[in-house]
């Protein structure tokens, strides 16, 4: 049934308890608290109204044709009447209404017994309240849920589930489930049923102590307690037994020892020699086994050993294999330099050519740009004698027009001021296309220039940047020589400090390797470092694991700087033999001897990655392409520097970059003045490319502008002509009368005017031809600059492949180094196998001798487990014990019998102590089990009576 929560408080009556019930209670601190007339409520709690049974009705429901509708209260509800009154039937029907079993009403086996006799089936309705916070589906059932309920003869139930307006919701035992679960109805507990006799002890007792006694008795609490008692009883006497037992039991256990040993001493002496014979036997042929198991490890080194020879032969060929590949890259990548700059070489001639022909083409170009300017100058004098012999013709006119009228000396006078007009325009227009031409022509050449400057600035500019990093550098080395390297490498090389004494690095890295280093010579300081390049600044490590340690220190210290490479090697303990590879020459040192390094780490780091014992270092540059180039190179001589930072190849050369040292120079305070020179110098030439810069700025601006001006004028001019030509032409078909004097300049005015059309064709045919001498000429121009690019492109290839050819050198080396390394383990490795094969054959011998000695003691082969040395030991303690036992051999029998009747009465009194045990832990069990049942169905009982959840069923 639903769990409701009473409103008013429950006084608590006064304990009587006797003795076993005091030891209940200290079994469990809850029975107090859960004890039905113990619980007091406090305050007043909020009644759930949702759950709670409102009505119910029967129709042919067991006995009874009709009963109800029977109304409940919202808390305990108390169903009396006389015997076949239908309390029984109101009770079943709640529990099978509600989903419960048969069983569970204690009134039939199956749910068809409950339809009364002679009718086809029974109907039960029920109607639950669905009120408050806790309602089920409110807004589908409203405040009340009614539960319809149809046992057909056969047995069949139906449900229909109606809400509070009669509409039926659903059919499916599902959701009526869902409605008990959620409303926490329990129909199959036995616990929610009591007696008739316990209902009616309630309703007439006024004493409270007689209530709760006959509330354990009725629920047989009572006897449940007195078991419990019964049971802890009987486990403390046997623990009290236990007790008693158990010293008893140590008494017996140190006399049937003392038995036990006194019966151990008469083992008789044969048994004892006998074993002393074994122990013997065991002694000589362990002995052979020990001399077995000194060889067993030796024979597995060996073939270990053996098999670890393949594997040293198949590195030296992996390495000769790996050395052959590298001098065959090192031979591709110089037959490439050697094409790149045989490239170059040929690409010079042709440059020089293109150059002379863009000269030829733009002498070509002013020359035409003269003729243009001729014909222009010679159409300028023919337009001057039409414009005389025009006026002379227009006075004889004028005399003309003096007979013919006002109206056509008038007329006359307009058109003579029409061609004068434009003839003016024609000279403006020929005069603004020859001004746009030079704009033009000035604009463009102005933009090819910026570009050019600006990209020299870049280069410039990239150049002052560079100085500036190396000026801070410098000046930072002032009290710090690390900061040449970086303004980071001092915070490096502390964070690496503390990471080594933590133990983050198996091997503490070295680095930077140019702050390691030391010049013999200063004058050599660009040699080195030219040889050396990014070296200088490169750490080393001794594994991968030191390695991704240091990367990540890089990370944290330098996080957007750029991080000095890492060098990865294992670190060995004094430098590396290059007597045999290195070269040697009388006059000049190489790049190992002129550097002073107390770390042998760092003389192997670049002895592997640049090779500096084969590379020579000549001051002057004509001597170092005589020792390099003359004839056949020093031996084991890879290349030479010279003191300018020069390399020079047997066959080739190239010069530095750089023209001073950076990390290397001896006189800070010089390099830094020498740089604070450069960069003075450099920001001179800066202002100077800004000024250059601002100037053709200002020309571009301006030549844009005046283009601009002369197109629009250009336009208007051309606007104005075309309206003066379509007057002129009005003007001119009017017919006048000619005088004879006129027709003779008329004649040589048409002449002029024909000298002129022809010279204006010749001077538009040379403008043609000057646009396209200018055309060939930018084209000549475009495919010179071209060619040069091509040229700078090469050059940076070049430079480029210098560096792989470089690296490449190195990995040879590198490569070189490696497979001597492993040529000489290998031959090592062959030595300790030989010194391992006469060990073994003299160990073979010696075993062979002492298995000949163990076959003289004992001639079959024994197998011992143990040592010699415990072997011995026992030898010797038995030799005692059987000189002892002779001595002091007492009545045999006597010990015998005692040591028996000794053992048997502890074995006795052990396994009643463990008979008792067993019993206590059952008892502890059944103590267990018992109170939780006890505890359980007395709260369980007592919740139900004071939260409303008994329906009390009177029978």
């Amino acid at each position: 049934m639903p769990k409701r929560k009473s409103g008013s408080a429950i006084e608590e009556p006064p304990k009587r308890v006797n003795v076993e019930e005091k030891d209940v209670e200290d079994e469990s601190d809850s029975d107090q608290e859960d004890h039905p007339q113990n619980r007091q409520v406090q305050g007043v709690s909020e009644v759930s109204d949702a759950g709670i049974v409102e009505s119910i009705t029967l129709k042919n429901f067991m006995c009874h044709s009709h009963l109800g509708p029977f109304t409940f209260g919202s808390n305990v509800n108390f169903v009396v009447g006389n015997n076949g009154s239908g309390k029984s039937a109101i009770l079943t029907a709640l529990i099978v209404t509600l989903g419960g079993n048969a069983h569970a009403t204690n009134r039939g086996l199956s749910l068809k017994g409950f339809v009364k006799e002679g009718e086809s089936s029974a109907d039960v309705s029920i109607t639950l309240r669905n009120k408050g916070r806790d309602a089920f589906k409110s807004e589908v059932y409203g405040p009340a849920i009614t539960v319809d309920l149809r046992i057909t003869r056969e047995g069949l139930r139906t449900y229909k589930l109606r809400s509070k307006s009669g509409q039926i919701i659903s059919t499916k035992k599902e959701e009526l489930l869902s409605i008990l679960d959620h409303f926490n109805i329990q129909v199959n507990n036995p616990a929610s049923v009591l007696t008739q006799e316990m209902s009616k002890y309630f309703l007439h007792s006024k004493r409270e102590g007689d209530k709760y006694k006959f509330f354990m008795k009725s629920t047989k609490l009572d006897k449940m307690k007195e078991d419990f008692v019964q049971i802890k009883t009987t486990k403390r006497i046997t623990e009290e037994k236990i007790e008693q037992h158990g010293q008893y039991l140590k008494d017996l256990k140190q006399k049937y020892l003392e038995k036990e040993e006194r019966f151990k001493n008469l083992s008789s002496l044969d048994e004892k020699e006998t074993k002393l014979e074994e122990l013997q036997n065991q002694m000589a042929w362990v002995l052979v086994q020990d001399m077995e198991n000194e060889l067993k490890p030796l024979k597995e080194k060996l073939q270990s050993d053996r098999h670890s020879t393949e594997k040293y032969d198949a590195k030296v060929e992996e390495w000769k294999n790996k050395v052959e590949e590298a001098e065959g890259k090192y031979r591709q990548i110089e037959e490439r330099l050697e094409g790149i700059t045989q490239q170059v070489q040929e690409l010079q001639p042709e440059s020089a050519q293109l150059k002379s022909e863009a000269r030829e083409k733009n002498a070509v170009l002013n020359s035409r740009e003269v003729t243009v300017h001729r014909c222009r100058a010679h159409l300028r004098d023919l337009e001057k004698d039409k414009a005389q012999l025009s006026s002379r013709i227009n006075v004889l006119k004028l005399s003309i027009t003096q007979k013919s009228g006002a109206e056509s000396q008038a007329r006359m006078e307009r058109v003579e001021q029409l061609k004068a007009e434009l003839e003016n325009m024609n000279h403006q227009t020929s005069t603004l296309e020859q001004q746009i031409d030079q704009y033009r022509h000035a604009c463009r050449c102005a933009t090819e220039e910026q570009g050019k400057m600006k990209r020299e600035q870049d280069v410039f500019q990239k150049s002052i940047d560079a100085n500036r990093r190396n000026l801070q550098n410098m000046e930072s080395s002032r009290s710090n020589r690390l900061r040449r390297f970086g303004e980071h490498m001092p915070t490096l090389l502390t964070a690496i400090d503390k990471a080594g004494r933590k133990g983050q690095f198996r091997q503490k890295p070295r680095g930077p390797l140019g702050h390691l280093i030391l010049l013999k010579d200063p004058d050599l300081a660009l040699a080195v470092e030219v040889c050396l390049k990014g070296q200088l600044q490169a750490f080393t490590c001794d594994n991968h694991d030191d390695e991704k340690v240091l990367q990540g220190l890089m990370s944290k210290v330098c996080p957007n700087a750029r991080r000095p490479a890492i060098i990865t090697s294992h670190f060995l303990p004094r430098v590396h033999d290059t007597r045999s590879r290195a070269v040697n020459h009388p006059e000049y040192p190489s790049v190992l001897h002129s550097l002073e390094i107390e770390d042998p780490v760092v003389a192997n780091c670049l002895i592997d990655q640049r090779g500096i014992e084969s590379v020579l270092l000549i001051k002057n540059q004509t001597d170092a392409r005589r020792v390099m180039q003359g004839g056949s190179p020093p031996r084991n001589c890879s290349q030479a520097f010279s003191k300018d930072g020069d390399q020079v190849f047997n066959n080739r050369s190239y010069s530095a970059e750089q023209t001073r040292a950076n990390y290397l120079s001896g006189d800070v305070e010089e390099e830094i003045r020498h740089l604070q020179k450069e960069l003075e110098n450099q920001k001179a030439q800066a202002t100077r490319f800004q000024q250059q810069m601002g100037k053709l700025d200002d020309d571009v601006k301006q030549n844009d502008g005046l283009l601009r001006r002369a197109q629009v004028e250009e336009r208007t001019i051309k606007n104005k002509a075309a309206k003066i030509k379509l007057e002129l032409s009005e003007l001119q078909n009017v017919e006048e009368p000619q005088s004879e004097d006129l027709n003779p300049l008329e004649e040589e005015l048409q002449e002029i005017v024909s000298k002129i059309s022809s010279k204006r064709a010749e001077c538009d045919e040379a403008q043609a031809q000057m646009a396209d001498c200018k055309a060939a000429y930018e084209k000549a121009e475009q495919k010179y600059k071209q060619h040069k690019e091509q040229i700078f492109t090469a050059t940076e290839d070049a430079e480029h492949v210098k560096d792989e050819l470089s690296k490449t050198d190195q990995d040879v080396g590198k490569c070189k180094h490696h497979k001597k390394h492993y040529d000489e383990k290998r031959t090592a490795h062959l030595r300790s196998i030989q010194a391992l094969e006469g060990n073994l054959e003299s160990k073979e011998q010696e075993l062979q001798t002492s298995v000949a000695k163990a076959t003289e003691i004992c001639p079959e082969r024994v197998e011992v487990r143990r040592t010699a040395r415990s072997l011995d030991n026992e030898i010797s303690r038995l030799n005692v014990k059987i000189s002892t036992q002779q001595r002091q051999q007492g009545n045999r029998d006597e010990v015998v019998r005692q040591y028996h009747e000794a053992l048997q009465n502890y074995k006795n009194m052990a396994m009643q102590m463990k008979n008792l045990k067993s019993y206590v832990q059952c008892l502890n069990g059944l103590m267990n089990q018992r109170l939780q049942k006890y505890s359980k169905l007395r709260r369980s009982v007592g919740d139900k009576l004071c939260q409303g959840k008994i329906i009390l069923r009177l029978t």
